[in-house]
């Protein structure tokens, strides 16, 4: 469908990315963001599609900045945080050789109700690229995660429509001032993105 849709549709580079699962393919991010804004999320996706997609769905945008949520489906479907992290870094190098000037923005695997089970592994793999941006130029970690578990220690059951999985609106306003507040702060300081 991408793809058939590029064929009918022109679009401009450098403008900003959302990739990864359904969790971007159902944020309406051109709702929330201004400018050349492009949504290429896919339901059930791990970072691993990404990846094997990547000049259909990536590079060919050209995009100066790369927002990336994957490793939910990943981790649910067995994957150790270590691969997803690996899975990361191949992301990374991707992008370092296909796409000048380009940042990448980590969004963090969420804690949900109904994958709740698997938090610890998912707050590890969270973990491990939170680190690895910190010390690696033109990456970046904004943590949506925390602010989505309540006093109790649990997800905030009123983030997330039925399914206890997917966002809804509630939890689309969270992610999105999140990022705002990150776009906010690059656009304030050009030094931040890549010269």
């Amino acid at each position: 469908q991408f793809i058939d849709w590029d064929s009918k549709n022109t679009f401009a580079k450098s403008g900003i990315l959302f990739v990864g699962s359904s969790s971007i393919r159902l944020w309406p991010t051109n709702k929330y963001f201004r400018g050349n804004i492009i949504n290429r999320g896919f339901g059930g996706s791990h970072l691993s599609d990404i990846i094997f997609y990547f000049d259909e769905i990536v590079s060919k945008y050209q995009p100066n900045l790369i927002f990336l949520y994957a490793g939910d489906n990943d981790i649910a479907d067995k994957k150790s945080p270590l691969r997803l992290f690996n899975d990361f870094k191949k992301f990374v190098n991707l992008v370092n050789d296909n796409i000048e000037n380009c940042s990448i923005v980590f969004i963090p695997i969420k804690p949900s109700p109904s994958r709740w089970g698997y938090w610890e592994k998912m707050k590890e793999a969270n973990s491990l690229i939170n680190d690895y941006a910190k010390i690696h130029e033109g990456i970046f970690y904004v943590d949506t995660a925390t602010p989505m578990i309540g006093n109790n220690g649990k997800p905030i059951a009123n983030l997330f429509v039925g399914d206890s999985l997917h966002l809804n609106s509630n939890g689309y306003d969270l992610w999105s001032s999140k990022i705002s507040s990150f776009l906010e702060l690059i656009s304030t300081s050009d030094s931040i993105l890549r010269e």
